[in-house]
């Protein structure tokens, strides 16, 4: 694993919440802390946009992937919508989850549930080079479950 160094300011409404964390040595994702005033129920079927607190300076080159905590998934059918969301080094605004309810029972959010994950990249920047034709490969065109069950 590679140390990498990310500026983050807690906002007014995040001041007693504790900064993101790794829960164990191996883990890839920090979970994120809903910063909510008072609980916020999500009915099955919605969803709500929940502040985190924080805002982040990421270094040029990288990239923050907002995920779904596995948990919430399954116990719940909580998710996070546009998932992956990216956090982009340019952006400075607070980091907001937008979190569905595709679970049966309303789902109740309270101030500091870890609620997502955020995970790092590196980012690359790519150029097309426009082609007739691609090079063959052993798969071709296969996809969608091409390879059965």
């Amino acid at each position: 694993m590679q140390d990498l160094k990310v500026f983050v300011q807690r906002l007014p409404h995040a001041h007693d919440l504790p900064l993101p964390g790794y829960m164990t040595a191996g883990a890839a994702g920090m979970d994120l802390l809903a910063a909510v005033a008072g609980p916020l129920i999500l009915l099955p079927g919605k969803r709500a946009l929940v502040p985190t607190g924080l805002q982040l300076a990421l270094p040029a080159g990288v990239e923050a992937q907002v995920r779904p905590r596995s948990g919430l998934a399954i116990k719940h059918g909580i998710s996070v919508l546009n998932s992956p969301g990216t956090i982009d080094a340019d952006y400075r605004g607070e980091i907001k989850i937008i979190l569905a309810n595709l679970g049966e029972e309303p789902f109740v959010v309270k101030r500091g549930d870890r609620i997502a994950q955020l995970v790092f990249g590196r980012v690359f920047r790519a150029s097309f080079s426009e082609v007739e034709t691609l090079p063959e490969t052993g798969r071709g065109e296969g996809g969608f479950g091409h390879t059965g069950m």
